[in-house]
Formats: C-alpha cells, sequence, structure tokens
C-alpha cells in the first residue's frame, strides 16, 4: 500500500507547486485554491517518488516535492501502470484517474528549473470522486475496476463429485488485481458454456478466464464454445501462454486452448488444473491492464505513443 508524502499547491499553471499541511477537494472543481481546478478531468496530479530517480536533473537542484507541478507526490505505487479508471481511496477522499502522462510544455517553469520534466512521462491525472481534505501521511488503497468473470468447465464439478480447485485458485490470485464479479461451474455441455459466455459480456464483463475442457478428451468442448461467440480472435495470448508453458511440461502443445473478443469483453481459456491455470494467468498478467484500457478505448487517451 502507498502513502502521501506531500501535498501541493500553485496559484498559476505550469509553474512548480509549494507543499501545504492540507488539500481539500471538491467534486466537479479539484482543490481549493489550486491553479489546475475546473470542472474537467485533469483536476488533480500524481506524482510517485521513484519516478524522481529516472529524471535527469540537467540544473542539478533539489528534486523536492512540488517541483514537477503535481499536487500529491506519493509513495510505494507505480502510478504509470494502473489503468485509466482506477480509483485511489486517500482518507476520507475519492478520486478516479482519467488521464496518464501529458504534453511536455517545454517552456514551463518546471522545464526551464529543472532542464527535464519526468510528469508527462510517468505522471498521472485524476477527477474527485468524493470530496474531502487528504494531509501528508495518509494511505493511498488502489480499488481496482477491472470486472472478471471465472468460468469452471467441468462435469464433476458442476454436479458436485469433485471439488473445484482451479476456480477459487484464479479468484485468490486476482486479489488486488481486479474485482471478481461472477464465479460460476458449467458442465462440459456447449450451449451452456456459450450461453454463460454471452451472459458475461452483455453485462460488460472485462476479463472471462475459463478453466477446464481445452484437452482432447471427447467431452473438452470449451475451445468450440468460445470460437463460437467471439467475433474477434486473439491467437496471440494463447500463443505466448504455450511457448511459455511448453518450457515447463511439452504436454502443454496438447493445449486447444483459445481466446477472443466478444464486443468489450475478452474471453480467455484456461486448462483445468489449478497449478497450470495459475501458470498460465501469471503469462498473461503484465498485459491485463493495457489490454483491457485497449478494449475499453482509454488507451488512445494517454499522451506517449505506446503508452500503458
Amino acid at each position: 500500500m502507498g502513502r502521501v508524502v506531500s501535498v501541493n499547491v500553485s496559484e498559476k499553471k505550469g509553474t512548480i507547486k509549494h507543499p501545504v499541511e492540507q488539500i481539500e477537494l471538491k467534486i466537479n472543481h479539484g482543490i481549493l485554491n489550486d491553479a489546475h481546478a475546473g470542472d474537467w478531468h485533469r483536476q488533480v496530479s500524481l506524482l510517485d517518488l521513484s519516478s524522481f530517480d529516472k529524471m535527469h536533473n540537467k540544473a542539478n537542484v533539489e528534486l523536492r516535492p512540488g517541483i514537477f507541478a503535481e499536487n500529491i507526490t506519493t509513495e510505494g505505487i507505480d502510478l504509470w501502470s494502473l489503468p485509466i479508471g482506477t480509483r485511489l481511496q486517500i482518507g476520507g477522499t475519492l478520486l478516479e484517474i482519467t488521464q496518464i502522462g501529458k504534453e511536455c510544455h517545454r517552456h514551463c517553469q518546471v522545464f526551464k528549473q529543472v532542464g527535464d520534466c519526468v510528469m508527462p512521462r510517468e505522471g498521472i491525472f485524476a477527477k474527485v470522486i468524493k470530496e474531502g481534505t487528504i494531509t501528508m501521511g495518509e494511505a493511498i488503497n488502489i480499488i481496482p475496476t477491472i470486472r472478471v468473470a471465472i468460468l469452471t468447465v467441468s462435469d464433476k464439478g458442476s454436479s458436485g463429485e469433485r471439488e473445484d480447485r482451479s476456480g477459487p485458485a484464479l479468484v485468490e490470485a486476482m486479489q488486488g488485481k481486479a474485482n471478481v464479479i461472477f464465479q460460476d461451474i458449467v458442465p462440459d455441455e456447449s450451449e451452456q458454456i456459450k450461453a454463460k459466455l454471452i451472459d458475461y459480456s452483455e453485462q460488460e464483463i472485462d476479463l472471462v478466464f475459463t478453466t477446464g475442457g481445452t484437452g482432447f478428451a471427447p467431452r473438452d468442448h470449451t475451445p468450440e464454445a468460445t470460437m463460437a461467440v467471439v467475433e474477434r480472435p486473439a491467437p496471440g495470448i494463447v500463443e505466448a501462454i504455450r511457448s511459455q508453458s511448453l518450457k515447463i511440461t511439452p504436454f502443454a502443445m496438447l493445449s486447444r486452448a483459445t481466446a477472443g473478443i466478444r464486443g468489450k469483453t475478452l474471453i480467455i481459456n484456461f486448462p483445468g488444473s489449478p497449478k497450470a491455470a495459475l501458470e498460465c494467468l501469471d503469462v498473461f498478467l503484465p498485459v491485463m491492464n493495457h489490454a483491457v484500457e485497449t478494449l475499453r478505448g482509454d488507451a488512445y487517451e494517454c499522451a506517449q505513443p505506446g503508452a500503458r
């Protein structure tokens, strides 16, 4: 969990901000007495101390909180890796990330004094969702907004003859990374699998992870049911998973798992083994946030080419 190192304001845009004891946030406004306040999407700016270390300090001046014109200086969070839409709970306030990075104004006071500015690369911007005050030292709680459904495909699991361990393992692995909205079990029946996948997409679930039914057994129908409902295949995901899995076991080449997109929902097949399912998830996690941002259309809001 991260924390607030400093809260900072300035009277004019494009100028270095100075630390204050506390800031007061207002909905549809931002921070009282700050130049960036207003009814727009960049009401509050945040930058983590780890970004300071990546800055080339051409002027050799003290890199202190507020020098990059950030309202909130944080510690312990890779802010730039958080997807747009993520909410940050700080004390009694709530912020929602609206933009990652921004256009660099090379004639601003920050650039003139320091010679470079990390804010356009790794700073983030947010709007106020819940009002209140923020002071130095307060904890920052990241509230993930990625909505996930986990569907176990198993005849014995659906009938209660066998305990489902892969579904719960994936739920646990997603803690702190996304909100698992649905966790269901269906038998190896194509129509039931398809019905669930369609239902998830209609309820605007971002990601669906299926587990089970991806092998050569006569009743392994998950890949066929998935391809029957997706509108756009996403072969690169399963190619990457199989490539990595082959380093662990040669049986990975027998996987028929697939992946694809229906609407704005990405569906990915995982194997039925809890261990194997988690190994596959680990391959996908580094690109998960960007995949969801792109599906939502939010990735294009990032200022940097190829930004996260």
